[in-house]
């Protein structure tokens, strides 16, 4: 029997591929990098152990499900560890806010910026609940096939004033400027724009309040070697280095799939966790569908790109949180420049990533594994030369870190790599290079995104960030729930 096949080994196509498995559809999973993980790479330089992409868990419900329903314990397969706090959050200021589950303590911190703003604090995470509870548990694995699924959801929709931005959500229940960032810049964990992504996405601060932020033992690349085991084990085949260069169809259905090593692969149905743009421009772009579909997904706004720093020290700083987000000078301006401008700003705001907080194996005794990301313009925002501009941002960010986070940090770095726009359209595929596809602005969600069954090309799926529900890990390995489903039913 041919297998269904699954291009790409992200979150997205592995939980995929483990449902279609785990339910006797013998499954194919195609990778066309020398490991599995798509964004979720692992790279390993001089004993340090540095996770590529994706580094907060946040409901680890979702996943303990993908092996609940093969009949598995994830304990088995995976440890995942509690990160706390969620997050410290640094201002230039010297203002800091650890942010966590603790209400009480959390509440005190708040009083320290604005007395008024506990009670305000108290009414958004109601609101956040709320919204959590009908974006999240209610539509975040249905698929919006229809425009009349679309208009089902109305009503809650504009209930909950989907219609605003989640900075202006915010603002509405606080007034002090440093907390309306700190309770804001979620969505821009999935490539939104505060100031233009719908409320919706202010759902991620209660989905971390109801479960936690976690971190799995050995990284995030050994929560995907879990996974890849887990697929094994039910008897799927995964390929690495299977790089495919077109889908062909008949009709109006895919009846094979072809790779770039030439080897051709009759299949029932492909679901893509590929970039979006790229299945239907450059797998597909042979067919009408592809050809137009491709076109129009070209013209909608795109995400954010990011400016990465892998780097390994001979110091172990354990001053640092596992999470620290580190605020710049401008908040609103910046991320206007992000999303808008075609220049690289001057300043910029950072993640800081300490996984040996939480996990010393990640490095060698005594030392630490870090990353460091900036948002920055993709491609077809601004179009930068980012071999010549990279090594410029990377001196400024490490001059940046060791005069205000990491003293000494120069003297004691053993390695270190950047990853730029470039390499996210080149190593990913992703178009315009950017970090989360599709922006999810309130008219590119739902039935406005790509849908989890193409509308015409009937066996063709979408999994992954650039389908409904859209980035992060609990959106990707939601939208593998809702592409099985529909898969499922048309396999059965």
């Amino acid at each position: 029997m041919n297998r269904t096949i699954v291009i790409g080994a992200g979150f997205g196509g592995l939980a995929l591929a483990i449902r279609l498995q785990a339910a006797g559809i013998p499954t194919l999973l195609l990778e066309a990098r020398d490991k599995p993980g798509g964004r979720a790479y692992v790279y390993q330089e001089q004993g340090f152990t540095f996770d590529a992409g994706p580094t907060v868990i946040t409901d680890p419900t979702a996943i303990e499900e993908l092996f609940t329903l093969a009949g598995k314990r994830m304990a088995d397969y995976v440890e995942l560890l509690p990160v706390k706090p969620f997050y410290r959050l640094c201002w230039e200021s010297g203002r800091v806010l650890n942010y966590d589950n603790d209400q009480p303590q959390l509440e005190a911190q708040i009083k320290q910026f604005n007395p008024r703003d506990v009670a305000g604090y108290q009414r958004f995470l109601d609101y956040s609940r709320a919204v959590f509870k009908e974006g999240y548990l209610k539509l975040g694995t249905v698929p919006f096939l229809s425009f009349r699924d679309m208009l089902r959801a109305g009503p809650q929709l504009a209930r909950l004033q989907a219609w605003r931005s989640v900075y202006s959500m915010v603002s509405k229940f606080i007034e002090e400027e440093h907390l309306r960032q700190a309770f804001s810049f979620h969505s821009l964990l999935v490539g939104g724009n505060p100031f233009s992504t719908s409320s919706i996405y202010t759902l991620i601060h209660a989905l971390e309040r109801e479960w936690g932020v976690w971190f799995p033992r050995g990284g995030t690349g050994a929560l995907v070697q879990g996974m890849v085991k887990l697929f094994e084990d039910l008897g799927g085949k995964i390929e690495l280095n299977a790089s495919v260069a077109r889908l062909e169809t008949t009709g109006d259905r895919i009846s094979a799939v072809h790779l770039t090593d030439g080897r051709h692969i009759d299949t029932p149905a492909v679901a893509s966790n590929a970039d979006v743009v790229h299945t239907y421009d450059k797998l597909l772009g042979h067919h009408p569908r592809g050809a137009a579909q491709g076109a129009s997904l070209k013209r909608k706004r795109m995400s954010n790109s990011l400016f990465v720093l892998y780097f390994g020290l001979n110091h172990h700083h354990s001053q640092l949180a596992h999470h620290t987000v580190c605020f710049g000078a401008r908040y609103k301006a910046l991320i206007d420049d992000i999303f808008n401008s075609n220049v690289l700003a001057d300043d910029f705001s950072l993640y800081l990533h300490s996984p040996c907080v939480t996990d010393p194996s990640l490095a060698p005794p005594g030392c630490g594994s870090y990353y460091v990301l900036a948002p920055v313009p993709h491609l077809g925002t601004a179009d930068i030369d980012w071999d010549r501009e990279g090594p410029r941002l990377r001196d400024r960010i490490f001059d940046y870190l060791e005069a205000r986070y990491m003293p000494g940090l120069r003297s004691q770095l053993v390695t270190h790599r950047m990853f730029t726009p470039f390499d996210f359209r080149d190593e990913l595929g992703a178009h315009h290079g950017s970090a989360f596809s599709i922006e999810p602005i309130l008219r590119q969600s739902a039935w406005f995104r790509p849908h989890n069954r193409d509308a015409q090309i009937r066996n063709l799926y979408l999994v992954g960030a650039g389908t409904h529900p859209g980035a992060g890990i609990p959106g990707v390995i939601g939208s593998a729930k809702a592409t099985a489903g529909l898969m499922l039913e048309d396999l059965a």
